[in-house]
């Protein structure tokens, strides 16, 4: 396997002699770094991968990396932020994390960020840009290579089969499932990243124009846009599950929910999870996974280099094996993780082709074909407005 990988490296790097080179530096450098990975620690799985993939880096390029687990990445934001206001331009706490939304907005507007840094990376020539835009703009807003690519995600729902014959194929369908079976339904409570997918997806099914949140939210016209979201909150909310007077905290709570026939119907980010969570025992196997006719809401996620990491080299090296086919096909696997690829696969060699092509297809999950279409996040700015609105209007 490292010698496919070096010729992976090779084959990449024998374009750009220059970047060959500097890769070369960048690798010594990094030898014997710790990095310090600020990354959300709310599920096994994922915790899990990345302590596999931070043995392999250490096995190969003697990088130590150290998961620092967090519950809300906008915390550590913060704590960077402090770290500038302070003037402490080296030697900061973070070297890499795990960013995208309206997180990544604020660093970038903060000149929070080291970079350019992902046209650096060997592996970020595989990554799918002619297909997935999502990969070069975060919630409306320019990457500029200031993050390098990591995965894609999508809002899905899952459902007990044994006891929802047919499932709901858009948000007016699942208030009538709602109004048929009290307390089968719920999501995360705000500002909880699923719940505000959800609320999100809502809006732009029933908004009348939804290419306005292609744009910067404009105060003096959001309660006119947000109105059919709010009417269709207040039919709703007495009809989940605790009549709406309390909300899960996250989507494993919904799972757990969902296991134990409290709620017929629960969702989440990765379209692989209902797979991921019958192998881990956590659903049962009559669990399935479906999307909405009109399409969900998609995006993509990021790591990113702080401005004052003190191990950059060592965080380049971590972030361009989580590229590699390798990394990339072990995190898609839904017995490890199902996290999608951000890879062009058909720029992939035969062998790591292969690597993709054997990830089993459970029944629990849709095929790719079978996600419909993907609607783009809108502007990260509508994320703050729409938290605030909801923390006002139900969480009084």
């Amino acid at each position: 396997m490292k010698q496919m990988l070096l010729g992976v490296y090779f084959v990449i790097l024998s374009c750009s002699p220059a970047l060959g080179a500097e890769w070369e530096d960048i690798v010594a450098a990094a030898s014997g770094q710790t990095v310090y990975f600020n990354a959300w620690g709310g599920s096994q799985p994922v915790n899990a991968y990345i302590e596999w993939a931070a043995r392999e880096v250490n096995e190969k390029y003697k990088v130590r990396v150290v998961h620092v687990k967090v519950t809300d990445i906008g915390d550590v934001v913060s704590r960077i932020l402090v770290e500038k206001s302070a003037g402490k331009n080296t030697g900061g706490s973070v070297d890499l994390m795990w960013l995208n939304g309206e997180n990544f907005k604020t660093m970038k507007e903060n000149n929070l960020l080291y970079g350019p840094f992902s046209r650096k990376l060997p592996h970020y020539a595989l990554a799918d840009i002619k297909n997935k835009k999502n990969l070069l703009y975060d919630f409306t807003v320019p990457v500029d290579n200031l993050e390098s690519p990591w995965g894609t995600a999508q809002l899905v729902f899952l459902y007990d089969s044994r006891r929802v014959p047919e499932h709901p194929k858009s948000m007016g369908d699942l208030l009538a499932f709602a109004e048929k079976n009290q307390g089968k339904f719920t999501y995360p409570a705000i500002p909880e990243f699923h719940g505000t997918t959800f609320i999100k997806q809502a809006l732009m099914e029933l908004m009348e124009d939804p290419e306005v949140l292609n744009h910067p939210v404009i105060a003096s016209d959001f309660d006119a846009h947000t109105k059919p979201l709010w009417d269709f909150l207040d039919r709703l909310h007495p009809r989940l599950w605790r009549s709406g007077k309390i909300f899960p905290g996250s989507a494993s709570q919904m799972f757990s929910l969902l296991n134990d026939g409290e709620i017929h119907i629960s969702l989440s980010f990765n379209p692989n999870a209902a797979a991921n969570a019958v192998e881990n025992g956590e659903l049962p196997p009559a669990v399935r996974t479906y999307v909405h006719a009109s399409g969900t809401i998609g995006n993509a996620h990021f790591v990113a280099i702080p401005f004052n990491s003190s191990a950059r080299e060592g965080a380049m090296v971590f972030a361009d094996f989580l590229l590699s086919p390798r990394a990339q096909a072990e995190k898609a696997d839904p017995r490890i993780w199902g996290d999608p690829t951000v890879l062009d696969i058909q720029r992939l060699s035969t062998e790591d082709r292969a690597l993709f092509e054997a990830i089993p297809k459970p029944p629990a999950t849709l095929a790719p074909e079978d996600l419909g279409r993907v609607l783009p996040e809108p502007h990260a700015s509508w994320v703050q407005a729409l938290e605030k609105a909801w923390l006002k209007k139900f969480n009084q």
